[in-house]
């Protein structure tokens, strides 16, 4: 890596912000009224923008770079950027049983998760 532990965090920390920013105003512009239109809008833009930018840069990028871009930016502008990534990359590597896995683990059983953890918070208030 080419970049020291502390810059590292530094450019997380900085894609994220601009990553926050930029999703915040997603929420202003996307109105979400029945249906959470602006989190499908953030998540269906960051998967095409994450995946346009890594297959189309990523050889010609610097490890500081990736690591503002991809774990800060899109880390911070949704949260379904690097699942997309991931599953995208094991699919076109021939690794379909891994990639289906991946889907269904994460965009099935992380809500589960989130269902747990409501009952949770109901039986401790």
């Amino acid at each position: 890596m080419d970049v020291s532990m502390l810059e590292a965090v530094a450019l997380v920390a900085c894609g994220g912000a601009v990553g926050a920013v930029l999703r915040f105003g997603m929420g202003q512009l996307v109105p979400s009224g029945q249906f959470p239109w602006s989190t499908f809008a953030v998540n269906i833009l960051g998967a095409f923008l994450v995946a346009l930018i890594f297959f189309s840069f990523s050889t010609e990028m610097s490890d500081a770079v990736r690591l503002f871009l991809f774990v800060g930016l899109f880390g911070a502008f949704t949260t379904m950027s690097t699942f997309t990534l991931e599953t995208t990359t094991l699919f076109f590597d021939g690794r379909v049983w891994d990639a289906g896995l991946n889907f269904v683990l994460n965009a099935g059983v992380t809500v589960l998760g989130a269902v747990a953890g409501q009952y949770a918070a109901l039986l401790l208030a």
